[in-house]
């Protein structure tokens, strides 16, 4: 049986979401690093897709973000990724 490597997670980046969902954004994150899966997401900073980044690399996780050119002039990049 294969085991899954990376697993990729687009969401918001928009500074106004409901809180509801940043505990179970942040968990996701924590999760993905503890099983020794890479997180695959939209590289942004703000919003659930850095909350998302964010916990996963402080769980000592590995995190590639993928972001067109053309929304790097529009959205704040996560350069603390482990792969952009």
């Amino acid at each position: 049986m294969s085991q899954i490597k990376s697993v990729c997670v687009y969401c918001g980046s928009s500074t106004i979401s409901d809180p509801v969902y940043n505990a179970p954004t942040e968990l996701l994150g924590q999760s993905l690093a503890a099983a020794g899966i890479t997180l695959v997401y939209g590289g942004g900073n703000p919003g659930l897709m850095g909350k998302v980044a964010n916990s996963c690399m402080a769980a000592g996780g590995s995190v590639i973000g993928i972001i067109p050119d053309s929304i790097l002039k529009l959205e704040a990049r996560h350069d603390d990724v482990t792969e952009l």
